[in-house]
C-alpha cells in the first residue's frame, strides 16, 4: 500500500489492515475459516459466488499478511488470524444492533 501523506506513521496498519479486509471476499474468508480448516473448494462453497481466481488471490494476500497458512487438508488461520477474530468477533455483535435501524 502506498501511504497518502495525510496517513500518520501510527496509523499505517491500521488502514493497511483495513484495506486488506476491505477487499471484496477477503473478511468472509477468515470468517469462514475461523472455526475450522477448509480445503480449496469446500472454502470456496462456504464463501458462495467467488471465482477460483479471486479465491487463489484472496489466500495469496492472507498468506502474505501471515492471517492464513497452507496445511494438510487446507486452510487455516493462524495463530495470528486467529488472534485477528478475537479481535473482530465484538464488531458482529455491534453490526447486528447497527443493522436494526428504527
Amino acid at each position: 500500500m502506498t501511504s497518502h501523506p495525510t496517513t500518520s506513521i501510527t496509523a499505517r496498519p491500521l488502514a493497511e489492515l483495513f484495506e486488506l479486509l476491505g477487499r471484496r471476499w477477503t473478511l468472509r474468508i477468515v470468517w469462514e475459516l475461523r472455526e475450522r480448516t477448509l480445503a480449496f473448494n469446500d472454502l470456496r462453497r462456504a464463501v458462495g459466488g467467488m471465482s477460483q481466481s479471486v479465491l487463489v488471490t484472496r489466500l495469496t494476500e492472507l498468506f502474505g499478511a501471515g492471517l492464513v497458512a497452507d496445511v494438510p487438508g487446507g486452510y487455516r488461520l493462524t495463530e495470528r488470524g486467529e488472534s485477528l477474530v478475537r479481535e473482530i468477533t465484538p464488531l458482529e455483535a455491534w453490526a447486528s444492533q447497527w443493522g436494526v435501524r428504527d
